[in-house]
C-alpha cells in the first residue's frame, strides 16, 4: 500500500521544478513549509504570487523591477556612458555583488544558439543598439557566460557597433571557461571587471 500524501507529492514535484533542486532538497522543503506557521505560509504563498504578477522587464535595460524602469536605470549615480551587457537578469546581481562597477546594464535574456533557434531577433539587441543611439554610450562591457554560444554572442555584438566608436571590451578570462557567473565568487569578478580586455 502507497502511504505518501498526493498533495505532499504535488509539492515536493513543484519544488523539483527549480534549478538544483534535487528529490531530497525537494522533501526537506516541502517539511519545512509543513513547520512554518499559518501566517508565514500565507505570506510565503501571497509573495509568490506577486512576484509572478508585479516583476516585470525594465523597459531600459531588460533588468527586473516592479516599476516600468529598475531601480539601476533610475539611480543617476551611475556612470553615464557605459553598459555592461549580460545575458540573465541574475548576472547583475551578481555583478552588483563585486561593488566595483558603477555603470548601467543591458538585459540581452539569452545568447544566440542556431542549434536552438536562438538567431539576433530572439535577443534584446535592437533595444541595446537604440539605447547606444540615444545614450552616447562610449563602452560597452560583455559580460556573457565563457561558452561557445556567449563568445559567438560576444563577437556579433562586436560587429554590430564596429565603425561606430564604440570600444567594445569584455570581462577578463579570469573567470574559468565553461563556468557560469552565477557560480564565480565575487573577488574573481571584480578582477574580471577591473582586467577586462578590448574585443
Amino acid at each position: 500500500m502507497n502511504y505518501e500524501l498526493p498533495l505532499l507529492q504535488k509539492l515536493i514535484g513543484h519544488f523539483k521544478k527549480l534549478p538544483g533542486v534535487g528529490e531530497k532538497t525537494a522533501q526537506r522543503l516541502t517539511f519545512a513549509v509543513l513547520d512554518m506557521q499559518g501566517g508565514e505560509v500565507t505570506d510565503f504563498a501571497e509573495t509568490l504570487q506577486q512576484v509572478k504578477e508585479k516583476v516585470r522587464f525594465c523597459n531600459r535595460c531588460g533588468n527586473l523591477s516592479e516599476e516600468e524602469t529598475c531601480r539601476i536605470c533610475n539611480d543617476r549615480s551611475r556612470v553615464k556612458g557605459v553598459l555592461c551587457i549580460v545575458e540573465r537578469p541574475s548576472d547583475i546581481y551578481i555583478l552588483e555583488r563585486s561593488g566595483k562597477y558603477r555603470g548601467g546594464y543591458h538585459v540581452l535574456h539569452g545568447v544566440l544558439s542556431p542549434l536552438d533557434g536562438i538567431g539576433p531577433g530572439e535577443l534584446n539587441l535592437s533595444g541595446l543598439k537604440k539605447r547606444v543611439e540615444e545614450e552616447e554610450i562610449t563602452e560597452l562591457i560583455i559580460a556573457t557566460n565563457p561558452s561557445i554560444e556567449g563568445d559567438t554572442t560576444s563577437l556579433f555584438i562586436l560587429k554590430m557597433f564596429e565603425g561606430k566608436g564604440v570600444k567594445v571590451t569584455r570581462l577578463a578570462r579570469g573567470i574559468p571557461l565553461g563556468s557560469t557567473l552565477e557560480f564565480v565568487d565575487k573577488g574573481t569578478i571584480s578582477k574580471a571587471l577591473e582586467g577586462r580586455e578590448p574585443l
